[in-house]
């Protein structure tokens, strides 16, 4: 297994909410600074497991696409995906944990590399240095943007 960490922002709003907010995989490019558009793919159109999409990242002047499986969704408590190598065997595995907590929610997005092929770890060593540093910025960025339009909303 390769790099992993996470991030837990808490989030004045229901569960429900924030994972219907995260699982619109639609809407990823208003959250994250890495990620600027997901679309399903193979007549997937929600949240389930088994459905894909396919995410365009961009980090300064590199640019890639991912292919994604959803591996958990269950609303209110867990959503998870796994990006797919070009041979579709797991690359990263994402992870959104929704923990009831005061009048809000804790919020804790993980990743974990599962395998990274040769021009990943090239690319990630010798061009995107500090690779772990900029996952977890990138995922506090992520729930705080999420954060700010769930807590917009008035119940």
């Amino acid at each position: 297994m390769g790099a992993s960490g996470e991030v837990t922002v808490h989030i004045e709003a229901p569960p429900a909410r924030v994972y219907a907010l995260i699982s619109n995989v639609t809407r990823m490019g208003e959250w994250s600074p890495e990620c600027y558009r997901c679309a399903w793919t193979n007549g997937a159109s929600e949240p389930a497991v088994g459905a894909r999409f396919r995410g365009s990242n961009r980090q300064g002047l590199i640019r890639w696409t991912t292919t994604a499986e959803i591996v958990a969704a269950e609303p209110g408590a867990s959503f998870a995906f796994t990006t797919k190598t070009r041979g579709d065997r797991e690359q990263t595995r994402w992870r959104y944990a929704f923990r009831p907590a005061g009048t809000g929610t804790d919020v804790t997005e993980s990743f974990e590399s599962m395998s990274e092929p040769l021009y990943v770890r090239i690319a990630e060593a010798l061009i995107m240095r500090n690779r772990h540093a900029q996952r977890e910025a990138g995922m506090r960025t992520t729930l705080e943007r999420i954060k700010a339009v769930a807590e917009a909303v008035a119940d």
